[in-house]
């Protein structure tokens, strides 16, 4: 991986801290518990929270911020745990995730092509609120025209809402990350 002085935003690092979720990222001394404690980067090789890191610190910010490894975060918090500096890995990929947007280097329907937020069929939904009852953080709402809403920047894709909603009103993509393990294949 070749980088040119062009890629380089020696203000990337400063921007990340002053973001909420960011401002731990100068506790980091690079000593590889997230990596290790890290079930996505087991089965996503390139997904390693401490090259993340590093690139922050590089200021390569086009390139993380446009890669899909922002969006293999499960935030699971595995990475928080362990870390013995208190980095909250997990708070800076949100960090991230929120710069890539507001910055417009991901959109809210690329987010939905990646099968990384769930969207809502507002023909299809009855406003049962079956998906607000069984999403445990919260993210989809009743909105004010009486159907069901869910903030892209909030989901976490985690498959319950599309599942239990009978009415079959909300989608959600296959992902580029569960087609990876998927080939990894797991025995059973």
């Amino acid at each position: 991986m070749t980088i040119t002085s062009k890629e380089i935003n020696a203000a990337f690092s400063a921007e990340v801290t002053a973001q909420p979720g960011g401002e731990h990222l100068n506790r980091c001394y690079s000593c590889g518990a997230c990596s290790g404690a890290c079930p996505v980067s087991q089965a996503i090789p390139d997904f390693d929270p401490r090259r993340m890191i590093h690139m922050i610190r590089m200021g390569l910010k086009e390139r993380l911020l446009t890669s899909d490894l922002l969006w293999y975060c499960s935030s699971c918090q595995n990475c928080v745990f362990v870390c013995p500096q208190d980095v909250r890995f997990a708070e800076i990929v949100g960090a991230l995730r929120k710069l890539a947007l507001e910055q417009g280097l991901v959109s809210e329907q690329d987010l939905v092509d990646k099968g990384k937020t769930a969207r809502v069929e507002r023909d299809e939904c009855v406003s049962c609120l079956t998906c607000v009852r069984v999403c445990p953080w919260r993210i989809p709402v009743i909105d004010q025209g009486g159907k069901a809403y869910i903030d892209p920047k909030e989901c976490r894709a985690c498959g319950i809402c599309p599942t239990e909603c009978p009415a079959a009103a909300i989608q959600l993509n296959e992902s580029a990350d569960e087609r990876l393990i998927a080939a990894c294949g797991t025995g059973r």
